[in-house]
């Protein structure tokens, strides 16, 4: 295999894989019944911890505390579209920006888990090289698909 098509099917896998992971963390929320209550868990537990950054603070006790209703149903439905559209190969560049900028906010809330370096890892890869991770993917399948001749 060619080294260009071997680093796109490389850059491609990674996308997927973190895809799935994503997939897997909007799965779980679902599955637990994440919901206001998470929400509010996260945004008490910003308040007086050390460790959070004081701006980050403020959104949480000024919009995420309020609105935890809201985003108690947004963020699994977020991770859940953030792994459809990896997986599909949509957008890459951008989605794993948006995937990085989650966790991002994740680790600034102090919510820090085993995978979210492994993700932050594999979005790397898809942001920098975003033409090799979207080589295999429907959009690229879309565009090469060949339409039959239509007299």
């Amino acid at each position: 295999m060619p080294p260009a098509r071997l680093a796109a099917v490389a850059a491609s896998v990674v996308r997927v894989v973190l895809g799935v992971l994503w997939l897997g963390e909007g799965i779980l929320k679902y599955r637990a019944g994440f919901g206001r209550a998470d929400i509010l868990l996260v945004a008490s537990s910003t308040a007086k911890n050390p460790r959070v950054p004081d701006l980050y603070r403020f959104f949480t006790e000024h919009i995420l505390g309020p609105g935890a209703g809201f985003f108690g149903i947004l963020m699994p439905a977020l991770e859940l579209t953030l792994g459809i559209l990896l997986v599909l190969g949509v957008l890459p560049r951008w989605i794993a920006i948006a995937s990085s900028a989650l966790l991002v906010s994740y680790w600034l809330a102090d919510q820090l888990i085993a995978q979210y370096p492994i993700m932050i890892l594999l979005a790397l890869p898809v942001i920098a090289w975003p033409r090799a991770a979207g080589t295999l993917s429907l959009p690229a399948l879309l565009r090469h698909r060949k339409t039959p001749y239509l007299p």
